[in-house]
């Protein structure tokens, strides 16, 4: 009966493996069926040569849907032609379909009806920076060789040149996870440098220059568009109506048609939404035209000043350091240490200790049990009635004792999974920004997905069964000694060579570990952004290289499985030969033994209990070893559980009136910020007051340093010197929860959440449906929402993935005005919304926050000409502090010369 308990114990748990690998199968099986991209959407040539070698991209009478079976499709009736290098503008409001049309062209959305034809190579440049982890140079190249000269014009081009020479390594200056150490600018400028050295034939750019300021917009359309590109065939998707003139030809998008297209002057004469637009944006511009200054002479210095004194690109990385780290892992044996964290969370010692118990009372019954058969199965003064009677009761009694630990060990799995989950939830919602900002998102989805399976399923029971195992292997030696003492001989070498082939073998088992949670880190990492860039990653044809790259990383990590299970395998081999002699030995002993000295009862219990030594001490160093691998991922859960974390949410011995604030003055005082430790100073010493009630804009070139004053204000980066206080309280003195709760933002790159529209404008439920819908037709949303069969409850996925980056935004705006925050925070709010759409935006925030505090942060100048001051910050210095009429009158004056490059390319676009 002993041979046989073991297996029949194992055979709930294979059911249970059974039923996780048919679950398992069925969503593989499900996910390999979903609909794919059809190949066949567009004929593609790569050749010029053969039949319509006049049109590069050829559209007939197409629709495009990016649902299935839509009653709309999102793009409908679609002709369109262009010729090989021609230049086309894509205009039109917001949610047009402007990026659909280019990633149709490229095949990305499903067509219902006509053809799509296009003859050449590929260069995509999406609207949202798409940036890999690595340096600047492997994202330039993209797998494509290194040509010294074709690189360098690269750079000359894009207006990357300076940027890297700030940069402690250059171009081999590694880059965070999605550029988080780049400006929006810089990230853009990179993704064209990436398209320019490819060398394509057909150019598709989404708005890239709705990041930059205008001078570099001005720049990059210089030399990049018509310079660079010239002789290339260029869709480019824009907002700013002052480069249209130079376009070939200009396409007028609306509602997912396209209106008309035809060259600037002919579709202004025609079309009367064009011209509606191109008003629109003489309106926004026609702010500031008093303040032209036309002394040419001081226009030529400003140039040559600003080449001079302000440099681009202040990046946020510290000096011979590289932002992304190389992951933490342990070295060495860390002995009991994780076990102890593990057995420490809530009770845990209690649960482990009554489940140890329980198991060698478990054990001490079956012994009990073995023993009663075999003192009395030949005893003629017990009667068989009371022999089966006795072996019942205690075969009852060893069961609930089972029972109990197998209860024990899920509380105690439960328990200390829960703890450890808070924990580390808590830390990495608590963890700064910074911490983000140098670690790969792989890294923490590696820990909260594998890593904490491990702990919340495998540990428990892991450690429970090593112990109960190992209980087992001193119990059957303990039975052996008994009847034959003799074989104590043989054992305690065994026992002693066992363990040290044990510790022997953990030293490569834990480290193979621990490279296995490090691989797979990377695996994750590489699958996120991979599925992040698809679009572009096809667009430049590099499926085959992310492919094989995939497969590299993981065969690395299946590595480290094969070693380990190879490693296993070698000890398991030692520890078979190691119980065969015990057995051997033992029996040997036995049949050396005087007759009578023994029933003949006992001697087989200690033969069946030497029979299952053998796999009683495999199975023991097996779960022994196996949890010393499982106890890895509590020690990598307890790197994240004690990540310094940002300031208390809330402090309740200072926490600010709950009208607070009440007039939206903001003082900051000698502000200074870096960004890690060793890094240098972003900020350096800003001194300046924003009066309540005032409109402030804040401008500067790229990367100055904007965006950083913003993050000091919501303290997601905390200064180093100097304080900020709003109303008369330091915001650094009160919680976090107190201090953002109520400034109201539309950030740089606007967020959705996957949910309804309900839930993104409105996450608390705290505001009506009357109240959400007068807000989205104040946010120019109100027509698309109740476009969606399912109105306030329709569709936002993940990222905002299905509604255009200039909608993301209004979202955003639409959060601000449902809060009505005494200060709101507007950072580059309307980079990626047309002029007309931004006229009424601009008039709805004055009326809706004209007793408010607005800080806007905006690269267009006619978004900050009507602001009550301007302060403009280069390479983190306040330069000027103003009202902007004052501003463009003072000599030298930063933004005089910033609206004067304005209105050069404004000029010179309207000249063409």
């Amino acid at each position: 009966m002993r041979l046989v308990q073991d297996p029949i114990r194992i055979i709930p748990d294979v059911i249970g493996v059974i039923i996780q690998a048919k679950v398992a199968f069925a969503r593989i099986v499900k996910f390999l069926e979903a609909s794919e991209l059809q190949s066949g959407n567009v004929r593609h040539k790569r050749n010029m040569g053969g039949v319509d070698v006049d049109h590069a991209v050829l559209i007939k009478s197409a629709d495009f849907s990016w649902e299935e079976n839509s009653s709309k499709p999102t793009l409908r009736n679609v002709s369109f032609g262009i010729r090989p290098g021609e230049k086309v503008a894509i205009c039109g409001e917001v949610g047009s379909g402007k990026s659909t049309f280019l990633a149709a062209i490229l095949g990305e959305v499903p067509h219902t009806q006509g053809t799509i034809q296009v003859c050449g190579k590929f260069a995509y440049v999406s609207q949202t920076a798409w940036i890999q982890t690595g340096s600047i140079q492997e994202n330039i190249l993209f797998g494509s060789k290194m040509d010294r000269q074709r690189y360098h014009d690269t750079l000359e081009r894009c207006s990357l040149v300076k940027d890297l020479e700030l940069l402690p390594y250059g171009d081999l200056t590694e880059i965070g996870e999605r550029g988080v150490n780049l400006s929006g600018g810089q990230k853009q400028r990179i993704q064209l440098a990436r398209a320019l050295y490819q060398n394509a034939d057909i150019y598709l750019l989404d708005d890239p220059f709705s990041a930059v300021d205008a001078n570099t917009a001005t720049s990059l359309f210089n030399d990049y568009i018509m310079g660079a590109l010239s002789g290339k065939t260029v869709l480019l998707v824009t907002h700013q109506v002052d480069f249209l003139p130079a376009f070939d030809s200009v396409m007028l998008m609306s509602d997912g048609e396209i209106l008309q297209a035809a060259p600037y002057h002919q579709l202004l004469s025609s079309s009367q939404e064009f011209l509606d637009l191109v008003n629109a944006h003489k309106e926004t511009a026609g702010s500031e035209r008093h303040a032209e200054v036309d002394a040419p002479q001081r226009q030529g210095s400003s140039v040559r000043e600003i080449k001079k004194s302000y440099v681009e690109g202040q990046i946020k990385t510290s000096q011979g350091d590289q932002l992304i780290k190389q992951e933490e892992k342990e070295v060495g044996d860390t002995g009991f240490t994780p076990y102890l964290q593990y057995l420490n969370q809530n009770k845990g010692f209690l649960y482990f200790s009554l489940a140890v118990i329980c198991h060698v009372l478990f054990v001490i019954c079956q012994i009990t049990q073995n023993s009663w058969m075999a003192a009395n199965v030949d005893d003629p003064h017990v009667s068989t009635l009371r022999l089966i009677a006795v072996y019942l009761c205690i075969g009852v009694t060893s069961t609930l004792f089972l029972l109990f630990r197998s209860i024990l060990t899920v509380v105690l799995g439960l328990q200390s999974s829960k703890s450890l989950f808070s924990q580390l939830l808590n830390s990495l919602f608590r963890a700064p920004m910074s911490f983000y900002d140098s670690t790969p998102l792989g890294r923490i989805l590696s820990r909260v997905t594998s890593d904490l399976s491990i702990v919340d399923l495998d540990v428990p029971f892991t450690l429970i069964l090593a112990v109960g195992a190992t209980t087992n292997v001193y119990s059957n030696l303990g039975v052996l000694a008994v009847v034959t003492w003799q074989v104590l001989f043989v054992s305690i070498p065994m026992v002693y060579l066992a363990i040290r082939l044990q510790t022997y073998y953990f030293a490569s088992a834990k480290e193979l570990m621990r490279i296995n949670g490090t691989t797979k880190s990377l695996v994750a990492n590489h699958l996120a952004e991979s599925v992040a860039g698809a679009i572009t990653i096809r667009a430049f044809e590099e499926e085959e290289r992310f492919y094989a790259k995939t497969l590299d990383l993981i065969d690395i990590n299946a590595s480290t499985f094969f070693h380990s299970f190879a490693a296993n395998e070698w000890l398991i081999q030692r520890l078979e030969i190691f119980s065969a002699t015990v057995v051997a030995s033992a029996a040997l002993c036995m049949v050396l033994l005087p007759p009578g000295t023994f029933s003949s009862g006992f001697i087989g219990m200690a033969l069946s209990y030497g029979l299952s030594l053998n796999m009683s001490l495999v199975f023991s160093i097996q779960n022994q070893c196996t949890l010393a691998n499982y106890i890895i991922s509590v020690e990598r859960l307890n790197q994240y559980m004690h990540i310094p974390s940002e300031a208390p949410e809330v402090i309740k011995d200072n926490r600010p009136p709950s009208n607070w604030p009440t007039k939206g003055k903001v003082d900051i005082c000698d502000l200074q910020i870096r960004y890690r430790p060793d890094a240098p100073l972003v900020l350096r010493g800003i001194s300046c007051t924003f009066e309540g009630g005032h409109r402030i804009g804040i401008v500067g070139r790229t990367g100055s340093g904007k965006t950083t004053l913003i993050s000091a204000l919501f303290r997601l980066v905390e200064p180093v010197g100097g304080k900020i206080i709003v109303d008369g309280i330091d915001i650094s003195k009160i919680g976090l929860h107190d201090l953002r709760t109520r400034f109201g933002i539309i950030p740089q790159d606007p967020t959705l959440f996957n949910g309804t529209v309900r839930y993104n404008l409105d996450p608390l439920s705290q505001h009506t449906d009357q109240e959400i819908w007068e807000v989205l037709g104040k946010c120019q949303l109100q027509e698309a929402v109740q476009d969606k069969d399912q109105g306030l409850d329709s569709l936002v996925m993940e990222d905002g993935s299905n509604w255009s980056m200039g909608q993301r935004q209004l979202f955003c705006l639409g959060r601000a005005l449902l809060r009505r925050s005494r200060i709101l925070v507007l950072d580059e709010a309307t980079a990626s919304i047309d002029n007309a759409t931004d006229l009424v935006l601009q008039k709805t925030i004055r009326t809706e926050f004209s007793d408010c505090t607005v800080i806007t942060v905006a690269h267009r100048i006619p978004t900050v000409m009507d602001c009550t001051m301007v302060l403009a910050i280069s390479d983190g210095k306040l330069v000027e502090f103003d009202e902007p009429e004052k501003l463009m009158e003072t000599e030298g004056s930063l933004f005089g010369q910033l609206v004067e490059e304005y209105w050069s390319h404004l000029h010179s676009a309207e000249s063409h």
